[in-house]
């Protein structure tokens, strides 16, 4: 008896001490591993504005981890637990990031009344254009040249967690608007730069913001219209902050909204690119091309979708590439830039980009006009014809249906269609990539006059022109040349340098 009383004691003691360790501590994930199974085909296959791993360790962690979340990188983080982006982060940076996710919490609220002034009156920018011609014009601007070295900062908004923030704020209201990779929307006082209030979207902000009138119980109101990393478009109240509507534009895994919301006649126009299926489609380590460029217009009361017009036609399977992944064609033709809307014509124009896949479209590197109240095309102009482009292909595809079977310039249109008016007479004209601005008639798209501003290349995109009504302006971008950056400009109804 005192033998198995001992054994059972001994047995206890035992079943108390394992009962007692410690859990073991989760195996932390290979963050070196990590990267090169979600990152490396892309950012050590040398592509052009895709940064290589040693300029990635210059970077904050929690910016690492903001892209894999939210940011421009979300759909490669998608597949990530947020303690794999984490680990993702410590290996390129050699520090952890203070958080998992970076939420922005500004500390600088304002203690004042939220201003109910009317956006439609008052000091206003209210669109990547300032209006739907996209004109980038103010005519009483309140700025002259004198005033430029005067000008002195009188305060500063911070972005925590990023190293961008690219979008294009407006003012209207009395409320100045601001939004980033982030994903947040912050409603901020113009004079102290205190914050009213901030809506939390789903992913980055990549969009320029536009403030335009939507109707809710009979009453008329004002929203901040916005697109993210995503496709995911938004109305938000421009006094309350509160979500009026969210609306998926495009269910393609790599689409996204670049170019601002253009509002006009009840609908929301709304253009859709994907870049990221561009970029890296022609390593071949996964089914490609499927992407087409669009424009849907919207309902801005509703976020209803109205109509929906694709830029290529449907893809199809073409055969295998050259690591047995399916190749699909055509592809390609995103908006990248704010659609423009001409009420006298009842149209909407755009601005495409390249094909990513054989064959050749029609309506890629164009500029587009559509019927305003059925999406359906008028005219296209087609800048650059065959000009197939993807990440990762050389000059020719050797055989390969996964490229282009010849690699084109990549000299897609960046900027918005400029609507400018001269008394009677309106011209449509738009900065191409090649360095080349066209002049069109914007009746029947017709070639008025064509005028090179740059040297031209894949990365000269620039984002758009300005005119007065008198003259047009360009900037020059062309980041691969001797001669980089300046402005040039012209007359409106010639394209006789000034």
């Amino acid at each position: 008896m005192r033998f198995v009383i001992v054994v059972l004691a001994v047995l206890l003691s035992i079943g108390f001490a394992a009962t007692a360790r410690p859990p073991q501590a989760p195996a932390q994930p290979n963050g070196s591993a990590l990267f090169d199974r979600s990152c490396a085909s892309c950012h050590r296959a040398g592509e052009k504005e895709v940064p290589a791993p040693e300029q990635l360790r210059a970077l904050p962690p929690e910016a690492i981890v903001n892209a894999l979340t939210t940011g421009k990188m979300s759909s490669q983080g998608a597949a990530l637990s947020a303690v794999e982006r984490a680990a993702v982060a410590q290996f390129l940076t050699g520090r952890a990031p203070t958080v998992a996710a970076v939420v922005n919490t500004p500390a600088n609220r304002c203690t004042s009344p939220i201003p109910t002034t009317s956006p439609a009156t008052g000091p206003a920018w209210v669109s990547w254009g300032n209006d739907t011609s996209n004109s980038r014009y103010a005519p009483q601007g309140g700025i002259t040249a004198a005033d430029v070295p005067k000008l002195k900062v009188k305060w500063a908004f911070g972005f925590a967690g990023i190293t961008t923030a690219r979008v294009q704020p407006a003012m209207a209201g009395g409320k100045l608007f601001v939004a980033s990779d982030t994903a947040e929307l912050n409603a901020v006082d113009p004079k102290t730069g205190c914050v009213y209030w901030t809506y939390k979207a789903e992913f980055g902000v990549r969009s320029a913001l536009t403030v335009g009138p939507y109707r809710s119980a009979g009453q008329t109101g004002y929203a901040v219209f916005f697109g993210d990393q995503r496709a995911n478009a938004y109305a938000v109240d421009t006094i309350t902050g509160k979500e009026i509507w969210k609306r998926k534009v495009d269910e393609y895994a790599t689409a996204a909204i670049t170019g601002a919301l253009t509002i006009q006649d009840g609908k929301v126009f709304v253009g859709v690119q994907g870049l990221q299926e561009e970029g890296s489609g022609g390593r071949g380590q996964a089914a490609c091309c499927k992407f087409r460029g669009n424009l849907t217009a919207l309902n801005a009361d509703t976020g209803a979708v109205i109509w929906k017009t694709f830029m290529v036609d449907e893809p199809k399977l073409r055969g295998m590439n050259a690591r047995g992944f399916e190749a699909w064609g055509p592809a390609g033709g995103s908006i990248w830039s704010s659609p423009t809307v001409d009420m006298r014509r009842r149209s909407v124009f755009v601005s495409t980009g390249n094909a990513f896949a054989d064959p050749v479209q029609p309506m890629t590197d164009s500029i587009v006009s559509m019927d305003i109240d059925t999406g359906k095309v008028k005219w296209v102009y087609q800048a650059t014809a065959n000009d197939n482009w993807l990440g990762g292909c050389g000059a020719r595809n050797g055989g390969n249906l996964g490229c282009p079977e010849v690699q084109g310039p990549d000299f897609d249109f960046s900027a918005s269609p400029l609507l400018a008016t001269s008394g009677n007479r309106q011209i449509l004209v738009t900065p191409q990539k090649s360095g080349v601005a066209h002049a069109l008639d914007p009746d029947t798209g017709t070639m008025l006059w064509t005028y090179r501003f740059g040297q031209g290349s894949g990365l000269g995109g620039v984002w758009g022109a300005a005119s007065d009504g008198v003259n047009v302006y360009f900037g020059v971008g062309d980041g691969q040349s001797q001669n980089p950056g300046g402005v040039r400009a012209v007359k409106l109804l010639t394209g006789e340098q000034i």
